[in-house]
């Protein structure tokens, strides 16, 4: 472990998956605490902004939760500007000492825009295939998906749901009870 360097997170996967004018948000559904497996079913995607914007969480359970939480607060601050509020959800949790506390990872999209926000001051958009994962079976799913969108025509849904299907047959912390959310 290298100081100020971000460790992965070993607790979930989730992924982001844009084709054709589709946007696919799936996480997995196991919750871990150590090597033990909590919860099979949990859903780390959800709504936000009148069910405009997608959310994806992965890390602690709770602290995925505290940063959905100040997330909406900042869509609802910026009256829905997803580019404003990540922005601001990014320099908060970068300077705030409680917030820089939490461990987790978040991507949020709406229908134009997606972005992955860190604890550690990241604000990302996707490459140019407009895809995105984090967790622990992140680069598993993303080299899925990648693999997919270039040799396949398949709909972004059933994307994430093979790449999920790969990424539960390599992490560990990841299992094949997909939540998923579209827009």
């Amino acid at each position: 472990m290298m100081p100020g360097v971000p460790q992965p997170l070993h607790s979930t996967t989730v992924l982001l998956v844009r084709r054709d004018g589709a946007v696919c948000l799936a996480s997995d559904g196991q919750v871990t605490l150590g090597n033990t497996v909590l919860k099979r079913g949990a859903s780390k995607v959800k709504r936000a902004g009148g069910g405009k914007v997608l959310v994806g969480f992965a890390g602690g359970a709770a602290d995925g939760l505290a940063l959905f939480t100040r997330f909406e607060a900042k869509l609802d601050e910026f009256r829905g500007n997803l580019e404003r509020a990540v922005v601001e959800l990014a320099k908060d949790w970068r300077t705030d000492r409680a917030l820089r506390q939490l461990e987790a990872m978040m991507i949020v999209a709406d229908r134009e825009r997606s972005y992955l926000v860190s604890g550690t001051g990241d604000l990302l958009q996707p490459d140019e295939d407009g895809l995105l994962a984090v967790g622990s079976g992140g680069p598993h799913a993303l080299a899925a998906a990648r693999a997919l969108m270039r040799h396949t025509a398949l709909p972004a849904r059933e994307i994430a749901e093979s790449a999920m299907a790969i990424a539960a047959e390599l992490c560990i912390y990841t299992n094949d009870r997909l939540a998923i959310e579209e827009l």
